[in-house]
């Protein structure tokens, strides 16, 4: 017996084949046996274009004020050890004096490092 994926959209296990499609139960969304999941090879990069990967660190380069809050990110802020998710906002980091925040790749750039 062949083991089907998971639903693209819920992640539900409950996946059943139907003619040349699979189908989701508890969402209702189809799609095709052979389509191949892009979303892991999502790249995500930082303002010049550079490719960014779990554990980098990147400087703020645009004051960014704290939603909710009087604080603001400074400009040349270093955020060491980012961590990559899905969203809009894809980066997951913690600011030093601000706590843990959610970062748009558009508004850092990769800091290189000199050994």
């Amino acid at each position: 017996m062949s083991v089907l994926p998971e639903c693209p959209e819920c992640s539900s296990a409950f996946t059943y084949p139907d003619g040349s499609m699979l189908v989701c139960p508890e969402c209702a969304h189809e799609w095709s046996a052979d389509e191949q999941d892009d979303d892991d090879n999502e790249v995500v990069t930082d303002a010049n274009g550079t490719p960014l990967e779990t554990g980098d660190t990147v400087t703020v380069i645009k004051d960014l004020k704290v939603k909710g809050s009087s604080l603001t990110v400074k400009v040349g802020t270093r955020v060491k050890n980012i961590r990559l998710v899905d969203g809009d906002h894809d980066i997951d980091c913690k600011i030093e004096g601000i706590g843990a925040m959610k970062l748009k790749s558009q508004f850092v750039k990769k800091v290189t490092s000199t050994t």
